[in-house]
């Protein structure tokens, strides 16, 4: 992001709290590090309701964190802050672009190496996406 002149906090948050204080998959740090990204020294936090106060715009990643989400928040939970992730790739390409509203990234924990690369890469191609609708106004 500072490449593009963006000063920008991004942080990371599950809805669930049986990873708290793990380190990231095996497979992540890997395919991280492949790409010159490290991420070893990253822990596993829960989303938490200040966090609606604490930033600008919320993703989620699933539709059952989108609504972990809003539960979570309770009375706090502004939801005009929260939108699906892919929804940006949506955005970015515009109506009929064929790519789904509100899809879901899929979950590669239990299986092989190469889904952590396909959701890596889904993962930059929307991190692309997000700068790019931002600087075109595009944003939400």
């Amino acid at each position: 992001m500072k490449e593009n002149g963006l000063n920008w906090t991004v942080a990371s948050a599950g809805t669930e709290s049986y990873h708290i204080g793990e380190a990231p998959h095996r497979y992540s740090q890997k395919i991280c590090m492949a790409h010159g990204i490290d991420i070893s020294d990253f822990r596993a936090s829960k989303f938490l309701a200040a966090d609606f106060e604490n930033y600008d715009l919320i993703y989620a990643m699933a539709g059952d964190v989108y609504e972990e989400i809003s539960r979570i928040g309770g009375r706090f939970a502004d939801m005009e802050k929260v939108d699906y992730f892919l929804n940006e790739l949506y955005r970015s390409a515009g109506s009929g672009s064929g790519i789904e509203v509100n899809a879901s990234v899929p979950d590669p924990y239990y299986g092989a190496e190469e889904g952590f690369l396909e959701v890596y890469e889904m993962i930059n191609k929307t991190c692309d996406a997000i700068i790019a609708n931002y600087k075109n106004k595009n944003y939400v």
